[in-house]
């Protein structure tokens, strides 16, 4: 019965459209009222401890690092140096838009942060240049998603938190992934301008043009090596790398490249502290949820069901990934995580899934969710970035999430592509 009350009632609250972290936290209430096993403290006493960890202090430096740097002039510096690089290429700029996506995602750890800071500078600069708006709109919605994708990864922080697992581990093993998602995507980005009859656009550049857009944009480039760098080369660990990326952020765009000024500095401290709030209310609202499910036993339950049912790993591979594109439809990715690591997981390892791979996967499967109506958050941003209707934006990300799920499918069925690299490194 308080199974049923618990995803009963969450259901009923997201149809009728109350917040992710609101919905988890009057679920998990009723039924840990009704269950009698706790008493009434265990949920203010949950909200607070759940959000008590070293790990998870680097998610507010890492939203903070990453709108530093998107107003601070890092990310147009980043699209110069690919304009000079891929410009004359057919698709060019489709093409200028996906790296620089993946370059921002190395900064942000954001999905919608890097379609909202590259989006706002290239969308504009393809429309003018003739790309159509639902191709455009739809290819930078779907680069987004490498934000969480390639790391630093604020989801991967989350996962680690909840599955017990490394956070520099989980980082290395999403880079392989985050790679050749974003390959394909460039791939595909050439072969539909192609399609399309656009021209290459610039004309191959100087030396002299590539040495001075190198110059200008060193500081935006060294971003990510400072970050990533300094995690795997064991100099600092994620959450003092993501303090060290805010400061390094606040250095370069107020100081050397002079973007970011006193009121622009205020309105992006508060934009990062209500982004922050909103997640921490989520991480606190589903850590309670995950815990109410632990306390009736609910993983092991369904772990049996479907074990009993479902005998190929292969298989149970399958189906799990279906069930995470589903969710990831109408969840946010962060709730996602919280709730279904405690689910999903000791499926998976029962299966000879390690908990790395594993994260890899949900990240994955949840990125394209990002791209997905009807939550589909990077859909939005990339509305209102480039004002183009939502109809044209969704129909314009069909054949880049075709082209996503074939990585993903790859990924999963070949686990040496996400844990090669840790092993190298020795983790």
């Amino acid at each position: 019965m308080i199974t049923a009350v618990l995803f009963g009632l969450l259901a009923l609250l997201l149809l009728l459209s109350v917040p992710v972290a609101v919905a988890l936290g009057i679920a998990s209430t009723v039924a840990l009222l009704l269950s009698g096993k706790v008493s009434g403290i265990y949920v203010p006493q949950g909200l607070v401890t759940s959000i008590d960890s070293f790990p998870l202090m680097a998610v507010p430096f890492f939203i903070l690092a990453g709108d530093l740097m998107g107003k601070g002039g890092l990310s147009s510096r980043l699209i110069n140096v690919g304009r000079l690089f891929f410009g004359r290429y057919t698709g060019g700029l489709a093409i200028i838009a996906v790296v620089t996506c993946m370059f921002f995602a190395a900064i942000s750890g954001s999905g919608p942060a890097t379609v909202a800071a590259v989006g706002s500078i290239m969308l504009p600069a393809m429309l003018k240049d003739g790309y159509r708006p639902g191709f455009a709109t739809g290819l930078v919605a779907s680069a987004g998603a490498l934000g969480i994708i390639i790391p630093p990864s604020i989801p991967m922080v989350i996962y680690a938190t909840s599955a017990n697992v490394s956070v520099s581990r989980m980082f290395l093993s999403g880079i392989v992934p985050g790679l050749l998602i974003a390959f394909a995507l460039i791939a595909y980005a050439w072969a539909q301008a192609k399609g399309d009859g656009l021209k290459p656009g610039d004309e191959a550049p100087t030396r002299s043009e590539i040495l001075a857009a190198l110059n200008d944009a060193k500081w935006a480039l060294l971003a990510p090596v400072i970050i990533l760098g300094g995690i795997y080369g064991g100099i600092f660990t994620p959450t003092e790398a993501a303090a060290v990326g805010v400061i390094y952020g606040l250095v370069v765009g107020a100081f050397i490249y002079r973007e970011l000024t006193l009121k622009n500095l205020y309105g992006v401290i508060a934009d990062s502290a209500l982004t922050t709030a909103s997640v921490m209310l989520i991480v606190g609202s589903a850590t309670i949820f995950g815990r109410v499910l632990a306390l009736e036993g609910i993983p092991q339950m369904i772990t049996e069901t479907i074990t009993a049912w479902v005998s190929q790993p292969w298989l149970l591979l399958l189906a799990i990934t279906l069930l995470l594109l589903v969710i990831g439809t109408f969840m946010e990715a962060l709730a996602a995580i919280i709730i279904l690591t405690p689910i999903l997981l000791p499926l998976a390892v029962s299966i000879g899934i390690s908990p790395e791979h594993f994260g890899i996967l949900m990240i994955i499967n949840l990125g394209i969710g990002m791209v997905t109506p009807p939550v589909g958050v990077n859909l939005f941003v990339a509305v209102r970035v480039s004002g183009v209707p939502l109809e044209e934006v969704i129909r314009g990300s069909v054949r880049p999430l075709v082209v996503m799920l074939g990585v993903l499918l790859l990924v999963t069925y070949v686990p040496a592509l996400t844990l090669w690299l840790p092993s190298l490194f020795g983790l």
